[in-house]
């Protein structure tokens, strides 16, 4: 399954990946040509969407690696490095794009009126990206990529970027040619956000940190829906990358044989991996007794 998602991934990926670069060149010349930089700047933008999609393909095809000897829990949180990775490449891109932008318009003796060439880019942007991430995010859902997901964020980013352009073009044309700078400097706050959200999301998964309150509340349910003798004492889930690992102490009220919790234990196991499709440690432990002093999580 892990090898049929990466090819999922690898080739939805290379899809984009080519036909960013196509929209890329047009763009860059369509902003040459019509003497609009925010268009160059969005272009730039689109350059960067091919240059994080080839490291989303590597983190893929890195990520599904088997465990090995220096790496006994997998490769897969070598996405959230990559995940950390882009964030980056996006701040730099975003200040990069609002540095030429406030230049523009501070430092320009005279600001060009973008050309029709430039609207049009715009428009085919505008259009183009927004399915490139309803494409891409909904390979990410189905496959649990944070890299792909921030990819998708990064096509709905240069999507935004690209009305801004649209907007700062047409306001020249209008008869306000500061405008179009000035969307250069919009579109650089859009993807400095996108970018501390994608970084923020990236170190959760890297510090091992807990499943949210619904999940672990699902978790517990599964549990208390095998027997209504048990007694849960401890439950512990974290995130291993876009892999969620889960520990759990039980005990069981009566007189139960040791064979039978046991077996009680496995039915567990295997429907917490049947209902939580990105599970993929689940360690379900028998207490030889129950401690009065513990806290019995299971109770209401």
């Amino acid at each position: 399954m892990k090898k049929i998602f990466q090819n999922i991934g690898v080739r939805v990926s290379t899809i984009t990946l080519i036909i960013n670069t196509l929209l890329f060149v047009f763009k860059f010349i369509a902003g040459l040509i019509a003497h609009s930089q925010a268009m160059i700047s969005d272009a730039i933008h689109s350059l960067t969407d091919s240059i994080t999609t080839i490291i989303v393909i590597f983190g893929l095809v890195m990520s599904s690696k088997k465990a090995d000897k220096e790496h006994p829990y997998g490769h897969e949180r070598i996405e959230s490095v990559f995940a950390i990775i882009l964030s980056f490449i996006l701040l730099v891109t975003g200040l990069s794009i609002g540095y030429m932008g406030i230049k523009a318009v501070f430092f320009s003796s005279k600001l060009a009126i973008p050309g029709y060439l430039a609207l049009w880019a715009a428009i085919i942007s505008i259009i183009v990206k927004e399915i490139m991430f309803h494409y891409t995010m909904r390979t990410a859902k189905k496959i649990a990529s944070s890299s792909m997901e921030a990819d998708a964020w990064h096509h709905r980013s240069d999507a935004l970027s690209s009305i801004g352009s649209f907007i700062g073009i047409l306001g020249s044309r209008l008869g306000l040619p500061i405008l179009d700078p000035l969307c250069s400097v919009l579109i650089c706050i859009l993807i400095v956000k996108a970018s501390i959200e994608i970084f923020m999301q990236a170190t959760e998964e890297m510090l091992d940190t807990a499943c949210d309150d619904e999940t672990n509340k699902e978790i517990v349910d599964v549990i208390l829906s095998m027997n209504e003798d048990i007694k849960i004492y401890n439950l512990k889930t974290r995130m291993f990358g876009s892999k969620i690992y889960i520990d759990a102490d039980i005990a069981f009220d009566g007189n139960m044989t040791l064979n039978d919790a046991n077996v009680i234990a496995q039915k567990i196991h295997h429907k917490i991996e049947k209902k939580f499709k990105l599970v993929k440690h689940c360690n379900i432990h028998i207490m030889p007794k129950i401690n009065t002093n513990e806290k019995n999580i299971s109770k209401k």
